[in-house]
C-alpha cells in the first residue's frame, strides 16, 4: 500500500470563521487572485485559456439563477425559461455532429465528464454487459467514468499517429466475441489531437457481435466539424452517441459538456418518476447552456468557422516554426494540437506546457498567436543549446 499523501493545511487567511469577515478585504484578495491569473501575467499555452475575450459579454449571466428540472424536452412545470436556449444550443451541436434533433436527443451537462457518463450509461442499456474498448491515447476521463460505472475496460494499442489501432481492436474484440463491444473513439486525443475513424472501428468490432460506438469529441469536435481533411468522426459517420464541448475553442469561464445520443439507441423507460432518468442528474443548472448560447450567437456559424480557420493557420505556422527550431514537431491533419520534443524544465514551467513522456504539446486556441509561437520557438531553441532560464 502506498503511503498516504500529507495534507497541505489550508491558508489561515482564507479560513471561514464564526463571524463575518470584512468584505472589502476579501474583495481585494479576490481581485489580487484575478490579476495573478490574468493571461497577461501567466503564459499558458498547454491548454486553451482565452477568457479575456468573452468575459464582458458573459458576466451578466452570473446574476441569474437557473434550476433545470429534467431534460430540455420534458413537459414540466419547473421550466424557468432556459430550456429554449438549451434547445437552440443542442440544435447547433447536433448539426455539427451531422444529424438533426429528430434523430438524436441530449442535454447540456455541467462538464464533458458528466456528458460522457450519460453517453456510456445509455450505451449500457443496449449492451448490458459489454467490454469497453479504449485507446491507450484516450482522455483519462474515459477510464475514470468506466471505473465509476464498474465497466470492464480493455486498453487498445494506438498507431504511431495517435489513433486507435484497428488491428489490435480486432484482436481484442475477437477474444471476447459475443459479449458486445462498446468502443470509445476519440476526436482529438489529449497529446496528439488524433481523430479515430468511426467507420473503420465500427466495421472492425461489428464483425464479432453487437457494437456501440461512442465518440469522445470534447477536445476536437468543433474543429473537426469545420475541417474537410479529417477522418469520419461523428454521428453522421455511424457513431451511436457523442460527447462534445465548447470550452476548448470558445473559452467559457465554466465547463460545459454536450451529450447527444441517437434516439434509436435510447430505449424508453417505464419507471414511475417525475424527472426522467435519461439524464445523469435530476436538477441541473442552466448556466452552461446560456453561456454557450450567448457565445455562439455572438459568433454565428460563420464566426466559429473563421475562428477554426485562424487556429489551424496558427497550428500550421507552429509546425513549420518548430521544425526550424529542431524539436521534431508533429500535427495530425486538421488538428489544432502540435506536439514536439519535451523541452527543458524551465521552458515547461514558463509556458505551462502539457506533456507526456518525451513529448509536449500546444493547442492553438486563444492566446496562441503567431507572436507566442515565435517566443516559444526561441525558448525551445535556447533550451536545445543548453541555455538555462
Amino acid at each position: 500500500m502506498s503511503p498516504r499523501t500529507a495534507l497541505t493545511p489550508p491558508d489561515e487567511g482564507l479560513a471561514i470563521g464564526f463571524q463575518p469577515s470584512p468584505p472589502a478585504a476579501d474583495t481585494r484578495a479576490l481581485h489580487q487572485m484575478q490579476r495573478a491569473l490574468a493571461p497577461g501575467e501567466r503564459p499558458f499555452l498547454g491548454l486553451p485559456d482565452h477568457l479575456e475575450q468573452v468575459m464582458a459579454e458573459l458576466a451578466p449571466l452570473l446574476g441569474l439563477f437557473t434550476d433545470q428540472q429534467g431534460g430540455p424536452y420534458d413537459d414540466t412545470r419547473f421550466d424557468d425559461g432556459a430550456r429554449a436556449y438549451e434547445k437552440a444550443v443542442l440544435a447547433y451541436f447536433a448539426a455539427l455532429a451531422g444529424v438533426c434533433l429528430d434523430e438524436a436527443h441530449g442535454y447540456v451537462a455541467a462538464s464533458p465528464r458528466e456528458a460522457l457518463l450519460h453517453g456510456l450509461v445509455l450505451a449500457r442499456r443496449g449492451l448490458p454487459e459489454p467490454s469497453v474498448y479504449i485507446s491507450e491515447q484516450a482522455h483519462y476521463d474515459v477510464v475514470r467514468v468506466c471505473e465509476l460505472l464498474g465497466m470492464n475496460t480493455v486498453r487498445v494499442l494506438a498507431s504511431d499517429d495517435g489513433t486507435m489501432d484497428p488491428d489490435d481492436l480486432r484482436l481484442q474484440v475477437r477474444m471476447r466475441r459475443g459479449a458486445g463491444a462498446l468502443v470509445v473513439a476519440t476526436c482529438g486525443t489529449p497529446l496528439h489531437g488524433a481523430i479515430d475513424s468511426v467507420t473503420e472501428l465500427r466495421a472492425t468490432a461489428a464483425a464479432f457481435g453487437p457494437v456501440h460506438i461512442h465518440v469522445d469529441a470534447s477536445a476536437g469536435g468543433m474543429a473537426a466539424a469545420h475541417t474537410d481533411l479529417v477522418a469520419p468522426w461523428s454521428l453522421a459517420h455511424g457513431a451511436h452517441s457523442i460527447t462534445l464541448s465548447g470550452n476548448p475553442l470558445l473559452g467559457l469561464p465554466v465547463p460545459a459538456g454536450i451529450s447527444l445520443v441517437r434516439r434509436v439507441q435510447d430505449p424508453p423507460t417505464n419507471l414511475p418518476i417525475t424527472v426522467p432518468d435519461r439524464l445523469a442528474v435530476g436538477a441541473r443548472s442552466g448556466l452552461g447552456a446560456l453561456l454557450l448560447w450567448t457565445r455562439l450567437r455572438s459568433l454565428g456559424r460563420a464566426g466559429v468557422a473563421a475562428m477554426v480557420a485562424r487556429c489551424q493557420e496558427v497550428a500550421a505556422y507552429a509546425l513549420a516554426t518548430f521544425e526550424a527550431a529542431g524539436v521534431a514537431p508533429e500535427r495530425f491533419p486538421g488538428s489544432l494540437t502540435v506536439t514536439f520534443e519535451r523541452p527543458a524544465r524551465w521552458v515547461v514551467d514558463k509556458w505551462r506546457l502539457h506533456y507526456s513522456g518525451d513529448r509536449a504539446r500546444i493547442v492553438t486556441t486563444g492566446p496562441m498567436t503567431y507572436t507566442a509561437v515565435d517566443e516559444l520557438a526561441a525558448d525551445l531553441s535556447a533550451a536545445r543549446q543548453g541555455v538555462a532560464a
